[in-house]
């Protein structure tokens, strides 16, 4: 009895749609990465929150709302001075991130 293997052709094509998945992930990393001494980030909250509770969110973390975007989960915000995004992530942000990366497309 011989259990199910994978031809070598689709274990090829696997490998390579894993390290494609694996090279747009490490680049999105890098380019969406907040650059040191940024006054102003783009923050995503979880997606099932409502417009309300992203603005709750952002204002328990003493954070200034600079502008909206077409996704009410994701903000454009200027962190308070002392520990921001940390506050900003215990507040329930999942990402922190570049503004200019989101501008183009999501702005109001």
């Amino acid at each position: 009895m011989s259990g199910a293997t994978i031809p070598s052709s689709s274990r090829a094509w696997l490998n390579a749609i894993a390290l494609l998945i694996a090279s747009f992930v490490g680049v999105a990393a890098l380019s969406l990465q907040v650059r040191p001494g940024r006054e102003i980030v783009a923050v995503a909250f979880p997606p099932w929150w409502s417009a309300q509770q992203t603005m709750l969110a952002t204002a328990s973390a003493d954070a200034a709302l600079v502008r909206t975007t077409n996704l009410s989960s994701l903000l454009v915000v200027r962190p308070g001075d002392h520990d921001g995004l940390a506050r900003l992530r215990a507040a329930g942000a999942w990402l922190i991130i570049d503004p200019q990366a989101v501008s183009a497309c999501l702005t109001k």
